[in-house]
């Protein structure tokens, strides 16, 4: 046998042995991401449904399966994953593999019931509703905290907060908890107690200041001219009470954009013009900035107040019924003009 023969031979063996090693090194080291992106894994998810779900990421998920086939990765681990561009198989593995998954931002506000919040949650996270509204409404945690099923809606503080996507309902429960609690620092709770106002009493009202005006800077005068009802012991008359009664009859999607003198009879404790005092519960979320204007309220003589015509979204503000009414009747005729009847 030549040396010629031999060397080509070896050549070949070589170049081989090479490209076999190049091939196994590019597949496990090499780029395999094509984008970047989010990658939602599932509780459910096994293998295969996680192949799939990688698929659009990479250049051919027949490696990255290879690559996790020898690294014996069979069990992925749910939550939000970032893929980013580039990535490696070898990579792409030990990222689902060790679950270091990248947390979410978890935002709401506006939701005037429970059920409404749950199903705004559900929309971000993992978790759907109902296993949500359990959590919430368990009854052991309600009496260990002194919240019933309604007014445990307090503890959700419109914000933005930080998850992971798989969170549990009753982890997710237990931050909004310790956020409700330190809120509620010893300022506030000084400021709550000066008012003769439980921390309940005192996000009630912001729920019924917020849905009075949209317009923060009015906040703080809405919520002195309740205190001051309040405090003569009037009826506080506000009509998003009434509203909140009537949808909690005909619906939470039923549309109420005047209040009527025959809704003012409906027997209900959300009636502020029938019952005196403060309703049961929130009748809906206020934001931080509303608890803080009731925390804060505008000292003054105002115990009356009606939608401002001239200034749409504002209100005049009146001391007495006689004032009042000549504010009542020039927002009535506007009303009747505009054609609003109900």
């Amino acid at each position: 046998m030549s040396r010629n023969f031999i060397y080509i031979i070896t050549t070949v063996l070589f170049i081989t042995v090479l490209a076999i090693g190049l091939n196994f090194y590019y597949k496990i080291f090499g780029n395999s991401t094509i984008k970047q992106g989010d990658l939602y894994i599932t509780s459910t998810d096994d293998f295969n449904s996680l192949s799939k779900k990688l698929n659009p990421f990479v250049k051919d998920i027949s490696n990255f399966i290879w690559v996790a086939n020898k690294k014996n990765f069979k069990t992925p681990k749910s939550g939000r994953y970032v893929i980013k561009e580039n990535m490696s198989n070898n990579e792409l593995v030990n990222l689902l593999r060790s679950g270091n998954q990248t947390p979410v931002k978890v935002s709401f506000n506006n939701q005037n019931t429970l059920y409404d919040f749950a199903g705004r949650i559900a929309e971000q996270l993992e978790v759907d509703s109902l296993t949500i509204l359990q959590s919430f409404t368990n009854q052991t945690f309600l009496k260990q905290n002194n919240f019933n099923n309604k007014t445990v809606l307090q503890i959700c503080l419109p914000n933005t907060y930080e998850f992971y996507w798989n969170v549990s309902a009753d982890n997710f429960r237990k931050k909004l908890l310790k956020n409700y609690k330190t809120f509620w620092n010893t300022n506030r709770i000084q400021k709550a107690k000066k008012l003769n106002l439980t921390k309940n009493e005192v996000i009630t009202l912001a729920s019924i200041v917020q849905k009075e005006t949209a317009k923060r800077e009015e906040r703080p005068t809405v919520a002195g001219l309740y205190l001051n009802r309040l405090q003569k012991g009037w009826p506080l008359q506000a009509d998003p009470t009434i509203i909140y009664a009537i949808k909690e009859v005909k619906g939470r999607n039923y549309i109420v954009k005047r209040v009527l003198k025959t809704d003012l009879k409906i027997n209900s404790p959300y009636n502020t013009y029938k019952y005196r005092g403060l309703p049961p519960s929130q009748i809906a979320m206020p934001d931080i900035n509303t608890i803080d204007a009731v925390l804060n309220a505008e000292n003054h003589n105002y115990y009356y107040m009606c939608a401002d015509i001239d200034r749409i979204g504002y209100h005049k503000f009146a001391k007495s019924l006689a004032q009042h009414n000549r504010n009542a009747a020039k927002y009535q005729n506007w009303l009747n003009k505009q054609g609003i009847r109900r």
